[in-house]
């Protein structure tokens, strides 16, 4: 097959969507099919780099941190994608490049797969003063997308309830974004794991909690330093690894708590298995995840979870197995001391952490997303077809 990707957010940015891409795209070329890449340059040029598009576009940092808007039409771009003919065309984000995938499934009349990779509702105060105007916004916007697509790829169950809270009628099938296992499973280095610790001065003997992921409001970081030091323990250190608007914010709340805090800011994609295996726990205070990629990766290095009770992680992280999922700060702090000072539950955990990642495998993934557009592929009618933007 041709398909076609398209995606507001690619490398070398690190998020959720971009590990979700690269991995698609990896993984459908081993088995054999044609993949291109529509996204957005980080300059008003637009340009080809072998398999990607890059179509121009400005800053939009006033309205989320990092994003980016179209700006020209390409058309010349949009030309040769349509003599190249894309079989399916997957999309991965709502925005600019949605209305390329757009575009072409109209000229085309290739089916749209679109992955709702983004709880919106979490980030509405990125918009709009008043949550409850926000989440409105959400559901149409949300609606009207949907329903120019063939089908829907939901992260988890959790997303697929939302999208039909929202009232989106088409066709959802629930497919959790894979993880390259070899990656992490890969055992440590004892020299390298001994050089970090010296560069980072990690406190010997002590517990470490490890959070690697974006540092914004919608991550509740500030609860999770809150919750940490409201233990009172001294054997733990929280390893904050990653970077975001929030980060003074949150390191000067981390100080106010007099909590032992370790920032290592960003750090390359080849090191971050590396970084997870300086963890002891994996924690989180976040309910804003549609999956949880840094779960299966954390579960993937052998390091149990400890995070917020949430319908993504439902059959992900188990109570007592692999890590535990908690309600309030109570159970948090019970599940963390019942971790610090039983050394055989350590072991235990950590063992039925990587045997759980299994089912979470990129080879998984890539052919269940094959499936699914062999399937749509069959259904052969285009959800918006005749339509125009």
């Amino acid at each position: 097959m041709k398909i076609l990707i398209t995606s507001d957010w690619y490398a070398p940015i690190i998020n959720g969507v971009v590990t979700s891409v690269l991995l698609l795209q990896r993984e459908l070329e081993a088995l054999g099919h044609e993949v291109r890449v529509v996204t957005l340059s980080n300059s008003l040029h637009s340009y080809r780099d072998r398999n990607v598009y890059y179509m121009g576009s400005v800053s939009a940092n006033k309205i989320y941190p990092g994003a980016r808007f179209r700006v020209n039409r390409t058309r010349s771009m949009l030309q040769e994608l349509v003599a190249w003919g894309p079989d399916v065309i997957h999309s991965q984000c709502e925005f600019s490049s949605f209305r390329v995938a757009y575009a072409l499934s109209n000229r085309l009349g290739a089916p749209i797969v679109h992955t709702y990779h983004t709880v919106y509702e979490d980030y509405t105060h990125y918009f709009s003063p008043s949550v409850r105007v926000g989440k409105a916004v959400v559901s149409v916007f949300s609606r009207w997308i949907c329903g120019r697509t063939a089908c829907v790829v939901a992260p988890s169950k959790k997303v697929e309830k939302l999208l039909r809270a929202y009232n989106v009628r088409c066709r959802i099938e629930v497919i959790p974004t894979g993880v390259d296992l070899r990656a992490y499973q890969q055992d440590a280095d004892p020299a390298r794991m001994d050089s970090l610790r010296r560069r980072w001065a990690i406190p010997e003997g002590h517990t470490v909690l490890l959070y690697l992921g974006r540092m914004a409001k919608e991550k509740n970081l500030e609860l999770l330093i809150d919750q940490i030091a409201d233990t009172g323990r001294r054997d733990v250190a929280l390893l904050l690894v990653g970077d975001g608007p929030d980060r003074e914010d949150v390191l000067e709340h981390a100080r106010s708590r007099n909590l032992h805090v370790i920032f290592t800011g960003m750090v390359p994609h080849g090191e971050v298995a590396d970084y997870y295996r300086l963890g002891d726990l994996f924690v989180t205070a976040s309910t804003s995840e549609t999956q949880g990629l840094t779960y299966f990766e954390a579960l993937a290095a052998g390091v149990p979870v400890l995070c917020r009770k949430d319908p993504c992680v439902d059959g992900v992280v188990e109570d007592g197995v692999n890590g535990w999922q908690y309600e309030d700060s109570e159970t948090f702090g019970t599940c963390l001391a019942a971790f610090c000072s039983d050394g055989a539950l350590r072991r235990r955990m950590r063992d039925e952490a990587r045997a759980s990642s299994e089912k979470f495998s990129a080879e998984a993934f890539g052919k269940a997303v094959e499936q699914l557009y062999l399937s749509v592929q069959r259904e052969a009618v285009p959800a918006a077809a005749g339509e125009r933007w």
